[in-house]
């Protein structure tokens, strides 16, 4: 079957679904899936735009609150994970996944779903070593800590997806998997971001947590986005034993769904004809959710996930086929997820736009049927109890947050060596909220819905690749001894590359007009998104 594969997509629906009817149209190439890598934005109204951690200038309603309201419905069964730019509050209605609109699933905190036999799965939101040891404690309204870490990778999430065992077709995560960049063309990727140098030679670039299921998972292929750049590789995997068969996976990391770049690919997926054509759950996860259900933590409290150190008297929650054919029994061998989407918050009216519309905690009825029916603990009705019962953590009470500023940022011990990068002691995947033009009050900061009937983008289909069967990497002189090995392997058949103009990349430091001993680049994403405006005058 044919898979289109989008990064970051920031809201623009209308567009990627034009690209594809104009795929069709042009090319007689219809998608069965689309998979989004994160930043999906998936904005119902003003109350969502204030939980999204970007600068008010970024902050535009686009075009999903037509998707949710049901005036317009995707043309092709969409699925797609949350990045560190997301209508947090929506998407934490649904941590183990869910309906977002007709059409269009989110796969969860983590997940895994099949489609045609093809088994898809993905972990949302970017690594940060402080919050990765803490439960899902946030909730709406978020202050100026929660709004970002409420979209922060958790290690209980990593640590189900490591009890899997059998083999994942598809694999998404938003941030890049850390090193992935030594198995691609590294000389042309730091050649388009030369930003990103400092961190790829001191190995500390992407999420050591991506990189640790990278390892495990072993999936045929990896998608990230994130970065704003394309880029390609090849990484073969070590067996473990004589007997196991070599393993390798094709990693692309994709661009940002704005007109005349390169930001949807389309591959060819080996499917099982027999199979559904329906989105389905995957017995497998279903259980290991079953198996690590005592290990929710609606906490701050850091902790570790159970492992064979003498600590803790069970460290393997991996599933027996038992327990899997419990659940297949379960669910009388019906793995149809069914389509059980229900509004839970107000559309947006571009006729009666309300900038003070403030942000609810709300439970979602698709999150209560899912826990009910497999016997799960609801995360955000945990969240509520807590709060309730005012032994709760988490940032829904007012009185928490003052405490916050001054230990929600704090360092914390974790099991990776991390945030060691010298281009900032910040994350340098996130936009601070008081970077881009001075501090905000979330209570107050105003939105900047984007008009009814925005102008229609003149569509490149230069905004196309299609991917052959066998996805390879670029090669080139410089590449080092672990690229060797990809030619080795047969993957150093090319990937054209765009060649376009970077914006300078600006310093900060020194006076005015930029003098200083000692330069410091500005923060990654800085640039990555100084570049937008850049691009919409194209």
């Amino acid at each position: 079957m044919k898979v289109a594969v989008a990064g970051c997509c920031h809201g623009a629906l209308d567009k990627m679904y034009e690209t594809l009817e104009l795929l069709q149209r042009r090319h007689n190439v219809r998608p069965d899936l689309l998979l989004c890598c994160g930043d999906f934005q998936a904005v119902r109204n003003e109350a969502d735009l204030r939980c999204m951690a970007v600068p008010a200038k970024y902050r535009h309603m686009q075009t999903f609150y037509r998707y949710y309201s049901g005036e317009k419905k995707a043309p092709v069964l969409t699925v797609f994970i949350g990045g560190n730019h997301e209508a947090s509050n929506h998407l934490q209605e649904l941590p183990y996944g869910g309906w977002v609109a007709p059409n269009i699933y989110y796969l969860g905190y983590a997940g895994v779903v099949r489609f045609r036999g093809v088994r898809i799965g993905g972990i949302s939101g970017i690594f940060k070593s402080h919050d990765y040891r803490k439960g899902h404690f946030e909730c709406p309204p978020y202050n100026q800590q929660t709004i970002r870490s409420a979209y922060h990778v958790r290690n209980i999430e990593v640590f189900k997806l490591k009890q899997l065992k059998r083999p994942i077709d598809i694999f998404m995560s938003h941030d890049w998997p850390r090193s992935i960049y030594h198995y691609g063309n590294k000389k042309q990727l730091l050649k388009m971001k030369s930003f990103f140098r400092q961190e790829v030679e001191s190995n500390t670039l992407g999420s050591p947590a991506a990189s640790e299921l990278l390892q495990h998972l072993k999936p045929t292929y990896w998608f990230s986005a994130h970065l704003h750049v394309k880029f390609a590789a090849f990484m073969q995997h070590e067996t473990n034993s004589k007997e196991e068969l070599p393993k390798a996976t094709k990693f692309l990391a994709l661009d940002k769904c704005l007109p005349h770049r390169d930001f949807l690919q389309i591959i060819d997926i080996e499917h099982d004809p027999n199979a559904s054509d329906s989105l389905e759950y995957d017995a497998e996860w279903i259980a290991v959710l079953k198996a690590t259900n005592s290990l929710v933590n609606v906490t701050q409290s850091t902790w570790n996930m159970p492992e064979k150190n003498g600590l803790h008297a069970k460290w393997d929650y991996s599933v027996t086929e038992e327990a899997i054919k419990e659940v297949l029994e379960e669910l009388n061998h019906d793995l149809k997820i069914p389509c059980n989407f229900t509004l839970t918050a107000a559309c947006y009216d571009p006729n009666k736009p309300q900038k003070n519309m403030e942000p609810v905690h709300t439970i979602n009825p698709q999150t209560t049927e899912f826990c009910a029916q497999f016997g799960l603990t609801d995360i955000n009705d945990r969240i509520q109890q807590a709060k309730e019962e005012g032994s709760g953590r988490g940032e829904c009470e007012e009185e928490e947050e003052e405490e916050m500023d001054s230990t929600g940022s704090a360092e914390e011990p974790s099991e990776y060596n991390t945030d060691n990068s010298g281009l900032s002691s910040f994350n340098p995947d996130e936009i601070m909220l008081d970077e881009e033009g001075g501090d905000e009050d979330l209570s107050t900061c105003s939105v900047d819905p984007s008009p009814d009937h925005p102008p229609e983008f003149s569509t490149s289909f230069s905004d196309i690749r299609i991917m052959p069967d066998s996805m390879a990497v670029s090669s080139d002189d410089a590449m080092d001894s672990n690229n060797e090995e990809l030619e080795k392997s047969g993957g150093s058949k090319q990937v054209e590359e765009k060649s376009s103009t970077e914006r300078s990349l600006k310093r900060i430091g020194g006076d005015e007009n930029g003098n200083s001993g000692v330069k410091k680049i500005k923060r990654r994403n800085q640039a990555i998104y100084a570049a937008e405006d850049e691009d919409k005058t194209h």
